[in-house]
């Protein structure tokens, strides 16, 4: 369930992030190109990222793309659940969604969302 107006309901986001490879300059501008469209760049910790509030086209896309980088280029990419900030304006999912209740599950059990238990 995503929302745009609970005032009083927790607003989660997916963030999705890829760690640059070591590349040399030519592989590293590809990365950027297929990276460039659907993520910001933070130069710093040479890692790509995004925030997703809904489960939509964009979404795949971002996630598509992210995936794609990590095939080509050995990227290394995470999701993780992120509380909304207060200046976000964008979708959400609202607490009283299902995808919020797996992301409280898995907090709960202190394993990033996404992540398998080892048997």
């Amino acid at each position: 369930m995503t929302s745009t107006s609970h005032s009083n309901s927790v607003r989660w986001l997916l963030e999705v992030t890829a760690a640059a490879a070591p590349a040399d300059p030519a592989a590293f501008e590809q990365q950027r190109q297929l990276l460039r469209s659907v993520a910001q760049f933070n130069r710093a910790s040479r890692t790509w990222w995004a925030c997703i509030g809904a489960l939509d086209v964009r979404a795949l896309q971002i996630l598509e793309h992210l995936f794609e980088a990590a095939r080509r280029f050995g990227t290394e990419v995470s999701v993780r659940a992120i509380a909304a900030p207060d200046a976000w304006k964008g979708p959400y999912f609202s607490d009283a969604g299902e995808l919020a209740n797996l992301v409280s599950a898995r907090a709960d059990h202190g394993r990033p969302l996404g992540q398998l238990h080892v048997s």
